[in-house]
């Protein structure tokens, strides 16, 4: 006998993913079986609901909780998936081989009742309505595809700041080398005018030594 989540992988050949719904009565276990290839990548996203016996129909319950275990039963029940989450999210795991696997959705926080389908017939107090992409890579980038925009925008944004550090350091690069270059020829201009100040206190007092021992000859002195 097929089980929906069977149908649902013989489905999403044609389509990449595909939602259906099922009901819970309160906070018991619900869960079905799947065949996976090894590395299957399944996203599953799940939206739960509860009774309200005065409207009549299923509704937002803030309080409610959803808790969810996905199972290999080919390797002795070893688990893979164990979140406990809101009313609303996402779970995603891989299959690490090939073989059976149990997915199971358990309500928290909630009483247990039951809701009336149309046809008046009693069902569970809890809907829960899955969207499943399972081993279709194009599906799963398309859930998460504003996430993604968020990271390249993110990034471009850092490349752009990085590409504005690079240019101000390469502008203080060029200011330094600048400044060194006029500071070396300061110095440099220092440099020349303290040796022209220093030949010509040489010459001076040359000349001066001369025109004195010149003085003394004339006057006897020597």
């Amino acid at each position: 006998m097929w089980s929906p989540f069977s149908l649902l992988s013989l489905a999403a050949l044609l389509i990449p993913s595909q939602a259906l719904y099922f009901y819970i009565d309160g906070p018991t276990q619900k869960c079905f079986f799947e065949e996976l290839p090894k590395d299957t990548l399944v996203v599953g996203t799940f939206s739960a609901t509860q009774w309200n016996d005065q409207s009549r129909a299923y509704g937002t319950n803030p309080d409610m909780g959803i808790f969810i275990t996905v199972d290999e039963v080919f390797d002795n029940d070893h688990r893979v998936v164990s979140q406990r989450g809101s009313h609303t999210g996402k779970f995603t795991f891989s299959a690490a081989d090939s073989g059976l696997h149990r997915l199971c959705f358990t309500p928290t926080n909630v009483p247990a009742t039951t809701g009336l389908l149309f046809s008046g017939s009693s069902a569970g107090g809890i809907k829960i309505d899955l969207d499943l992409a399972i081993g279709e890579t194009s599906a799963i980038e398309s859930s998460d595809k504003d996430k993604l925009g968020e990271v390249v925008q993110k990034v471009r944004d850092l490349n752009a700041r990085l590409l504005d550090i690079r240019r101000e350091q390469i502008f203080q690069r060029e200011r330094e080398a600048e400044f060194r270059d006029q500071s070396e020829a300061v110095n440099g201009r220092v440099v020349r005018w303290t040796l022209i100040q220093l030949a010509v206190l040489g010459v001076t007092c040359a000349w001066q030594l001369s025109y004195l021992r010149a003085f003394f000859i004339k006057q006897k002195v020597v």
